[in-house]
């Protein structure tokens, strides 16, 4: 047939009409069909030029195909127009073939076409057949010749019958294409079905939210073949993002510790629409910066991330990234919000047992530290007195306390400062949360550290397990800190960033702990000559004295001993089930006026004495035992008032005496004397003191 449009004889025509159809129509994929015809085309047909053109719906454009020089040619695209009132419209729509006697003018509005139709040769007519399938209208096969006149007869048979087979090929082709893309769209649904049953049951045997993350992470890039996959939580406020999962793959290390933010309402709001978004290089710049360059050092091209939402709101996002341009499909847009879907209830889960579990150890700990404090021996119940002097602390105290303000007890050993401390945090607004003590002088100082900020297992020999310390119970409470002279230089600067920023670190941990303690702190030591010395850090002493309160001693409030006496007698003969109603007249006055260098605590211990000596009603006291003024020597009669530089060496012998030669630390002569160690030393070398005044060679021999 189409050999005889090239003088061939009848039955080369016929030889021909059989192969064309035999050739095309058993073609798989339309692909197939174009590359045949082609192939067909390039020795039968005469024409300069053939063109099909196919309509795809999917995309709203025109597929243009060059055919007959061997090889079906891709020329390309033209983007939907309307072909209304034009030959090609009148082809497709009406489904006749249609003559072209002017190419140029018709084509005008189709440049494209117009360059497929000529290539080489300028073309001047054209005939179109319609291409139909029972899919509907197809396109149109349009044959073009370079010069003007009519088509013959057997020509327009020809192109007529061609125009069949190409539909019938088409029509088959494309039947086998849809069974494929149905067949891949099943193998996809069962993929995706197959991945979300992979994550359900991740869910139901991963416990842990982190491993839960790692499984995951491993299930999608078997579906996606991704590069990495990141998990990010939100922190407390909703106003920034922090990574706790970040998978690399193919090569490349995890992200470590990156947090993104400030996070406006406006997205917080189109976060909660779970809606995916993709990413590609040329929208990385939109990002924070610190993302970015993670993503371009990993080589990641292409981004998908969809929101984890809560019925509270946004608790995260999850992020796909792969090192392929455009490497994501609409499909699997809507496979990650399923997945975020399906993540974002276990995450609530998984938050929420947190936050439980975190709210439980907590109270765990109060529950063991408040243990702990019923166990210890307070030095008295309440604050007992009526005293100008102790009226105006108490006056001060309830100004001080309502606020978050430091607040630095000064005082003697003795005079009652933790109750004090105790007082205030009854007062503050924090009076239903905990109230910690740690008295820093009964800690060795490698272990103070610990105490105040905690340790991770293993941060050091013996840190068997987590600890927390001092400041995280004090959460929301009060820290009181007694003797906070007695903490060492080295680690004053940690307790300083702690007071201002109110963060830290654990020992063995690089992790920020943030908390919120109102800090009450006690010292018996002049914390200024400690700075004059290099002792003490002048900023922190500046953070410790935002309000001073100097508690007063004993000997300045003496109308409140009968009371503090009767108080302690109540107390300790209940607890001795003895039955005390009354003490003596001149054993209270006594006690009145006894100097009690040791304040409350003295005198506590000495009513208790009395306590456990008492037989009857009334409190025996022991007042031969209330310390006196020692008598003057005899050679210090003959002299008169020993000079204060005696007095004085005699004073830090006895106190070397006492102390068995220990100088500083824990019951050291420079803590009896409440003076610091290179204090005592250099009072020591001015009078003359030796080891030989105050420490025997050899037990049982006389001091040389």
């Amino acid at each position: 047939m189409i050999n005889s449009i090239s003088g061939a004889s009848r039955d080369s025509k016929g030889d021909t009409a059989l192969e064309v159809p035999a050739k095309i129509t058993l073609q798989p994929n339309v692909s197939a069909v174009l590359t045949t015809i082609s192939t067909l085309l390039s020795k039968f047909i005469p024409f300069e030029s053939v063109v099909l053109l196919l309509r795809d719906e999917k995309r709203g454009m025109l597929r243009l195909h060059t055919l007959g020089t061997g090889a079906s040619q891709g020329a390309g695209e033209i983007t939907e127009v309307s072909l209304t009132g034009t030959a090609l419209g009148k082809v497709i729509e009406e489904q006749i073939p249609v003559f072209i006697k002017d190419v140029e003018s018709e084509f005008f509005n189709l440049p494209e076409l117009r360059s497929s139709l000529e290539r080489d040769e300028k073309i001047a007519i054209a005939y179109a057949f319609p291409i139909s399938t029972s899919r509907g209208k197809l396109g149109a096969l349009v044959f073009g010749r370079k010069r003007a006149g009519e088509f013959s007869h057997d020509e327009l048979e020809s192109m007529q019958s061609l125009s069949a087979h190409v539909s019938v090929a088409l029509d088959n082709a494309l039947g086998f294409q849809a069974g494929e893309e149905y067949q891949q769209q099943l193998a996809r649904e069962r993929d995706r079905f197959s991945l979300l049953l992979e994550v359900n049951n991740h869910v139901i045997s991963h416990l842990e939210m982190y491993e839960l993350f790692r499984a995951a992470s491993v299930s999608i890039r078997k579906y996606l073949q991704n590069d990495l996959t990141g998990f990010w939580l939100f922190e407390g406020d909703l106003k920034r993002l922090e990574c706790v999962v970040f998978d690399v793959f193919t090569g490349g290390q995890d992200l470590k510790e990156v947090s993104v933010g400030e996070f406006t309402q406006s997205q917080l709001t189109e976060m909660r629409l779970r809606i995916p978004r993709l990413w590609s290089e040329e929208t990385f710049q939109q990002m924070p910066s610190e993302v970015q360059e993670q993503l371009r050092i990993r080589g990641i091209k292409t981004l998908l991330a969809c929101s984890l939402v809560s019925e509270r709101g946004p608790i995260g996002v999850l992020t796909i990234g792969s090192r392929r341009a455009h490497a994501f499909s609409q499909e699997d847009c809507d496979l990650i919000m399923q997945l975020s879907t399906q993540l974002s209830l276990v995450l609530d889960n998984a938050l929420a047992y947190g936050r439980l579990e975190a709210v439980r150890r907590r109270l765990e700990d109060e529950r063991l530290y408040l243990e702990s404090e019923i166990g210890s021996e307070h030095n008295f119940g309440d604050i007992v007195g009526r005293s100008s002097a102790l009226k105006a602390v108490l006056d001060q105290i309830k100004i001080a306390a309502p606020t978050n303000s430091t607040i630095l007890l000064h005082g003697e050993t003795g005079t009652g400062k933790e109750l004090f401390a105790r007082a205030i945090h009854r007062l503050s607004s924090r009076r239903d949360r905990t109230f910690v003590k740690l008295n820093c002088a009964a800690i060795p100082s490698g272990l103070i550290e610990s105490e105040l900020f905690g340790h991770e297992k293993g941060a050091f020999t013996g840190a068997l397990m987590q600890k927390p310390g001092r400041f995280e119970v004090a959460h929301q409470g009060t820290l009181f800190l007694d003797e906070i002279g007695d903490i060492s230089i080295d680690l004053q600067p940690k307790l300083l960033r702690a007071l201002q920023e109110q963060e830290f670190e654990r020992l063995g941990s690089n992790k920020t702990v943030h908390v919120d303690v109102r800090l009450i702190a006690a010292t018996h030591r002049d914390l200024e000559a400690m700075i004059r010395e290099g002792e003490f850090r002048q900023d922190l002493f500046y953070r410790l004295n935002v309000f001073p309160v100097q508690i007063p001693p004993l000997r300045e409030r003496r109308e409140d001993i009968p009371l503090l006496v009767q108080f302690f007698v109540s107390k300790l003969s209940r607890e001795m089930q003895k039955n005390i109603k009354s003490v003596p007249k001149n054993a209270m006055d006594a006690l009145t006026n006894a100097d009690w260098p040791g304040n409350i605590r003295e005198l506590e211990n000495f009513v208790e004495r009395a306590v456990i000596l008492t037989q009857g009603e009334e409190l025996y006291v022991p007042v031969a035992q209330l310390k006196r003024p020692s008598a003057p020597s005899k050679r210090d009669s003959n002299v008169g008032v020993r000079s204060l530089r005696d007095s004085e060496r005699e004073a830090i012998i006895d106190a070397l005496k006492a102390s068995s030669g220990k100088i500083s630390g824990p019951g050291g002569a420079a803590g009896i004397l409440g003076l610091n160690r290179t204090t005592l030393q250099n009072k020591m070398n001015k009078l003359g003191i030796t080891k030989a005044d105050y420490q025997a060679l050899t037990a049982g021999r006389p001091r040389t």
